[in-house]
């Protein structure tokens, strides 16, 4: 099915970023300045006409081939992992909806940098804190779950072991979450975020 092979590619696109982009983030456990020497390296990759063209568009067409697999797939899906495929994409092309146009007004309007702190900012304020917590907490694991789903729905009738397998990748997910949410917000202790950034949660 074409409308499945493009959503597979352009997937794996996203994922790569997506690895890159929380690998990032883990770097917050070793300090603020870390997580920005290491953003600062990466952009040399990402932060350039070509990638951002190519990013964007295959982010476009895994929300809108995403959402014809959902529609085609919602009444016939069954199994934990076919379910869980559906619900995770569904919850990930809304997060990138509303996740890249944040950031392209953060960009592009509000003129700010969105590094370590336009990321946090949300995650260390009352009460701001109790939307972005689940809001990131939920984008994290959805990812972890649908390569889960995704390879337990390929792998299903050629490896034995896909189950253990795709549930190992769940629970790194699991993880991933507690860790970025504990780098993120200083050890849930809060991070005092520069005055620029204060536009982003009322202040």
């Amino acid at each position: 099915m074409l409308t499945r092979r493009i959503h597979y590619y352009s997937g794996i696109t996203i994922a790569l970023f997506v690895t890159l982009h929380l690998t990032n983030h883990a770097f917050s456990l070793m300090g603020i300045e870390k997580h920005i020497e290491v953003m600062t390296q990466l952009r040399k990759v990402y932060r350039n006409i070509f990638a951002e063209i190519l990013l964007l568009s295959a982010v476009c067409i895994q929300i809108f081939s995403g959402i014809q697999l959902y529609r085609s797939r919602f009444k016939i899906a069954k199994g934990f992992y076919e379910k869980l495929q559906l619900w995770s994409g569904l919850y990930l092309a809304i997060f990138f909806v509303i996740h890249l146009s944040a950031v392209m007004v953060g960009r592009f309007i509000l003129q700010l940098d969105t590094n370590f702190y336009f990321g946090a900012a949300g995650l260390n304020y009352f009460p701001s804190n109790l939307f972005f917590i689940p809001y990131y907490s939920l984008a994290i694991f959805s990812f972890f779950a649908h390569i889960a789903s995704v390879h337990y729905n390929k792998m299903k009738e050629r490896n034995r072991d896909v189950r253990k397998q795709s549930r190992l990748i769940l629970i790194v997910g699991v993880v991933m979450v507690f860790m970025l949410m504990y780098g993120l917000t200083n050890g849930f202790n809060g991070i005092a975020t520069p005055s620029e950034y204060g536009i982003l949660i009322g202040k």
